[in-house]
């Protein structure tokens, strides 16, 4: 079976969140299991330097503003996986970030950008563009990529068979309705039942309307965006595909996540052998200007700054934390108005706050690793990757009971407990008053250490790896095929 990923992002390369390290996993495990994959991404120059031994498979232009376009076929690096680069410098070659300026601005043109994306993807599915080969499968992911299934859907000669992720509902590339002639679509597309969204063109509704199969990175994400309160306004177009939605749960990558291995930390440790776990803690207290105390809890965050994680509860929590003898460790960048009050916060209680504002991959390792817990009190939480994280390292997550969240952390209850299933804290109502009692139990737990380490043991057992999603969408992707297939 041939696969095609189409994404804007993918780890270590051009990363904003999880869905780089997913698209940078998934296909890496696909092909162990015995497909041909292959990805396709846009020419942005952290990627553009990176593929190997690129070769042109088509060249062509003008296209979506750009004078001259190509597509070239290398392999990525390290992975070796191939990865078709989309060339057109006057859309990619720019400073600044995959889809905004420096300043926080969306780039102007991100409609011919990502519609570009999407339409190399649906030509090569169409058998167009490199004749040597076609995917069976189109696997689009998130928003930029979601023409994609626009695209093929307006081909009728297309065999090929479409899948669109949601990583993140709440980012829909929304543009103004009087661009759509700049996608190149037939007329029909432009309706309610198509892309038209209140006014405006949305990519993601394209995915949910046009593609054959939707996933998204948890059971429990996929049945909150069906409702009023996860569905950001597209409740409805879910509901009536519900049919052809499903949740499949992210994994991790353990040869970059593993605390036996992970060059960047400190100590390296495992389940039967847990000093280095110490001694990552101690590193992370004088990295950060916290008190070298191994008593004091320490609780990590590494995440987006924003409304969206509940790291305002977390400020508003902030002196029931402290008052329980435990330390904050915060990286993270986002909100101006939360980088403010963390700073402040860390300015208030020398010892006891530390914060680095920016996000720097290898930081995040020795930040989970040196942590006792990680906090994810999120508003809503399609997968989440940190946890995950957090579980392998023996860093306990304290999260509240929202999609992926919910999936992957069991509360340490009495039953649990007795059970050693318990690999964390799990909290229901965003309020600042039901932090404070999961944080209350996490600190109570944490001074009964042989407890604790059996709870660290439960948690670093569990096995999120990506042979088990993998092979799920590979089963996804049967269900889709002819039978002659």
């Amino acid at each position: 079976m041939k696969i095609l990923h189409a994404a804007a992002e993918i780890f270590p390369l051009v990363k904003t969140g999880g869905l780089a390290d997913v698209v940078g996993a998934l296909p890496q495990a696909q092909i162990s299991a015995g497909a041909d994959v292959r990805v396709i991404l846009p020419g942005l120059p952290a990627i553009r330097e990176a593929v190997l031994h690129p070769r042109t498979v088509f060249e062509a232009g003008p296209l979506f503003g750009a004078g001259r376009v190509a597509l070239r076929l290398g392999r990525l690096p390290g992975s070796g996986v191939p990865a078709y680069l989309i060339e057109a410098p006057y859309l990619f070659a720019r400073p600044g970030g995959p889809y905004q300026a420096a300043d926080g601005s969306e780039w102007g043109d991100n409609l011919q950008r990502f519609a570009l994306l999407g339409w190399m993807a649906a030509h090569l599915a169409a058998g167009e563009l490199d004749t040597s080969w076609t995917p069976d499968v189109v696997h689009a992911h998130d928003w930029h990529a979601a023409m994609a299934c626009a695209y093929m859907a307006a081909h009728p000669g297309t065999t090929a068979r479409s899948v669109f992720t949601v990583h993140n509902l709440a980012f829909q590339g929304l543009f103004a309705q009087a661009d759509f002639g700049e996608l190149g679509l037939p007329a029909r597309f432009l309706q309610s039942h198509g892309l038209e969204y209140h006014g405006q063109l949305s990519f993601m509704k394209a995915g949910l309307k046009y593609a054959d199969r939707i996933t998204t990175v948890s059971p429990t994400y996929a049945a909150e965006m069906a409702t009023h309160e996860f569905g950001c306004g597209l409740d409805g177009v879910i509901r009536g595909r519900s049919g052809d939605v499903s949740g499949i749960l992210n994994g991790v990558d353990y040869r970059v996540w593993d605390p036996a291995s992970d060059t960047g930390i400190a100590a390296l440790y495992q389940p039967d052998r847990l000093a280095g776990k110490a001694v990552c803690k101690a590193a992370l207290q004088r990295e950060l200007g916290l008190a070298e105390n191994p008593d004091a809890p320490l609780f990590g965050v590494v995440s987006r700054l924003s409304a969206q994680k509940g790291l305002d509860l977390v400020l508003s929590a902030l002196p029931a934390l402290l008052a329980g003898g435990a330390q904050l460790a915060l990286q993270g960048s986002g909100d101006p108005v939360l980088e403010a009050a963390f700073s402040a916060a860390a300015y208030a209680h020398p010892g006891q706050v530390g914060v680095k504002i920016g996000y720097d991959e290898v930081m995040a390792h020795r930040m989970i690793a040196g942590a006792d817990l990680i906090l994810l009190p999120s508003r809503f939480e399609p997968c989440g990757l940190t946890q995950l994280y957090g579980l392998r390292y023996g860093t306990l997550p304290l999260v509240r009971r929202v999609g992926g969240l919910a999936d992957t952390v069991d509360d340490a209850t009495d039953s649990a407990l007795a059970q050693g299933r318990a690999t964390g804290f799990v909290f229901d109502a965003a309020t600042p008053a039901a932090l404070e009692a999961a944080l209350a139990r996490a600190i109570a737990r944490y001074r009964q250490p042989e407890r604790w380490q059996a709870m660290m043991r439960s948690a670093m057992a569990r096995d999120f790896s990506w042979s088990g999603a993998a092979a799920q969408y590979l089963d996804l992707y049967r269900g889709l095929m002819p039978a002659s297939h």
